[in-house]
């Protein structure tokens, strides 16, 4: 369907804009598009009233049966009458459904035509009650919003509520972090100082490092203060006053112009010696009286409480370590005084040299197992022995002299070397069963170019000969003496002539923790073998003295060393003519 209106005057256009109107409506054109169209509609209408002329409005729809649903307004010049050169006006609106065309008539009656152009904006009188509905839901979200507002507005107290909370609780975090991670430092410090003091046994050596360990984080100053120490040196010093209240009191003391806070702590009046310096004095307390006092002044103003408490107890550990490390200077010094008295003087042979050196340990408390003995047998055999028994200390001394003491009773009867080791084997046996020892035990006899030797678990004699040559008298020994066994220890015997040298030895000379024992024997063997013959036979004592350092050079001396060396005058003769006895009497 297709309509067409002239438009020459207003009259026209209100018409034309009227049908357009109810046309659309009759197609179905939604409200808002049907006022949307009209005002497009008028407004060009308007200017083409403006211009002059006439003007076609076509208006095309689609027939009840078309598919279709586009209505479609253009508005043109009529040929002849408008301004030339103008391009049409169109548009298109949307239909919702076909529906059969109105006649479109409007009356002339200009009562009714202004009647029926009122009528025509009841397009217009729809749109503004949408709007009106429009405004009042516009208010409605007005209201809402500003309702979401407020509630926006408190959710953003709230929010700024819990920023501070967690602020707060991340600074307490923070502040609980950091405290944790200077008790670990504390910590962590107090177990490294106390093996730093644990780790040796010598007293003066504990206290040089107390001021290494405490300067400068934990103190700007350390001094040491041992009773008795004082004591030896007769003169000292003078303390402060509060380190004399801290020795007296067994309490710590704190000396400063003003209460320190410090818990288990008491405070005193600021030393005369030093009132500008705080000092803290700590007693180094033992199960019996304190050792001393230790006063310390602080790296700044004062001390941390927890510092202080740290420092207390790191104290207490330091006099422990220091106790503990006199108390075994006094029982080495017992050991070692006791070892020294049981070793024998070494008796005088005519063309026979003897020369013997012993070593305590240095570390630890491993001296009083290592001996040797050389006596004569009532034939006049001269019986040498060295040996090693398990443990250290008073106790393997102790074992070490009644071993000593028994072999030389066994000896009196005359027996073997062999002899008098299975001997051994059986009184260690029944005496100590959970003790053993090793030994070997070397005869000489006036006259008998025949050397007889015997071994229990001990290492094997080194033997060098007068041209330098060196034997290694590694026969198969006995076991250890002492084990639950029975055993019947066999005899050896090798030829000496003038000049040779035998060299008997305990394992803490020549055995390694990270080499084992043969190498040790075999640099033991290669030093002899240097020896120069004449030195031998005119100073044996020093050769003796000039084989130890280089065989000790590498060693961390942990155990006791023996050495003991026969050495067989070149001049003295074996065979053929006599040598004189034990008596001085020719055999």
């Amino acid at each position: 369907m297709k309509r067409t209106w002239q438009i020459t005057d207003v009259t026209d256009a209100a018409r034309a804009r009227i049908a357009t109107a109810r046309l659309a409506a009759a197609y179905g054109v939604p409200t808002l598009e049907r006022t949307r169209l009209a005002t497009a509609l008028s407004a060009h209408l308007r200017q083409c009233l403006t211009k002059g002329g006439t003007w076609r409005l076509d208006l095309e729809a689609p027939a009840p049966a078309d598919g279709d649903a586009l209505l479609h307004a253009t508005v043109t010049p009529s040929p002849g009458t408008g301004p030339a050169g103008d391009p049409p006006w169109h548009t298109t609106v949307t239909c919702s459904e076909a529906a059969d065309a109105p006649d479109g008539e409007v009356p002339d009656d200009p009562a009714t035509l202004a009647e029926a152009l009122l009528g025509a904006d009841e397009d217009t009188a729809l749109t503004l009650e949408k709007l009106a509905e429009q405004e009042e839901l516009v208010s409605f979200h007005r209201e809402e919003l500003h309702q979401t507002n407020q509630g926006v507005l408190a959710l953003h107290g709230e929010l700024d509520a819990a920023g501070r909370a967690q602020r707060e609780a991340f600074a307490a975090e923070r502040k609980a972090r950091t405290e944790a991670e200077a008790a670990r430092r504390r910590l962590t410090f107090l177990a490294d100082a106390s093996a730093v003091l644990t780790a040796s046994l010598n007293h003066d050596e504990i206290v040089r490092r107390l001021p290494d360990l405490l300067v400068p984080e934990y103190a700007s100053s350390v001094d040491v203060w041992l009773f008795e120490q004082e004591d030896q040196r007769h003169r000292s010093a003078p303390h402060p006053a509060a380190a004399v209240i801290a020795a007296r009191t067994g309490r710590p003391q704190y000396a400063a112009d003003r209460p320190g806070g410090l818990p288990g702590v008491d405070d005193q009046p600021p030393s005369a010696l030093d009132p500008e310096r705080p000092l803290l004095c700590v007693p180094l307390p033992t199960r019996r009286a304190p050792l001393g006092v230790l006063t310390l002044s602080p790296p700044g103003e004062h001390w941390d409480p927890d510092d202080a408490v740290m420092l207390i107890e790191l104290t207490r550990r330091a006099s422990i370590a220091i106790d503990n490390a006199r108390r075994f200077e006094h029982n080495r010094d017992i050991a070692e005084t006791l070892q020294r008295a049981l070793l024998t003087d070494l008796p005088t042979t005519p063309g026979l040299g003897l020369a013997a050196r012993y070593l305590p340990a240095t570390h630890g408390l491993n001296i009083g197992g290592d001996w040797y003995d050389a006596f004569r047998q009532p034939d006049g055999s001269l019986i040498t022995v060295i040996g090693d028994v398990t443990g250290h200390g008073l106790h393997a001394a102790v074992m070490m002299s009644q071993l000593r003491t028994a072999l030389r009773a066994y000896a009196v009867d005359g027996g073997s070397p062999g002899q008098l080791l299975t001997q051994l084997h059986t009184f260690l046996h029944h005496l100590q069963p959970d003790l053993f020892a090793t030994a070997v035990i070397a005869r000489f006899r006036p006259g008998d170019p025949r050397l007889t030797w015997a071994a229990a678990g001990h290492p094997p004699p080194v033997l060098r000969m007068p041209d330098g040559q060196v034997r290694i008298l590694d026969a198969k020994p006995g076991a250890m003496l002492g084990i639950p066994l029975r055993q019947e220890i066999r005899d050896h015997t090798v030829h000496l002539s003038p000049g040779a040298t035998l060299a008997l030895y305990t394992d803490g000379l020549v055995e390694r923790r990270a080499q084992g024992i043969d190498p040790g024997i075999e640099r033991l063997a290669a030093a002899l073998a240097a020896c120069d013959s004449a030195d031998l036979d005119a100073d044996l004592d020093g050769s003796a003295d000039r084989l130890l350092p280089p065989l000790l050079s590498d060693s961390e001396r942990d155990d006791d060393v023996c050495l003991l060396l026969c050495h067989i005058d070149s001049g003295a003769e074996l065979e053929g003519r006599p040598v004189a006895g034990a008596d001085g009497r020719a055999r």
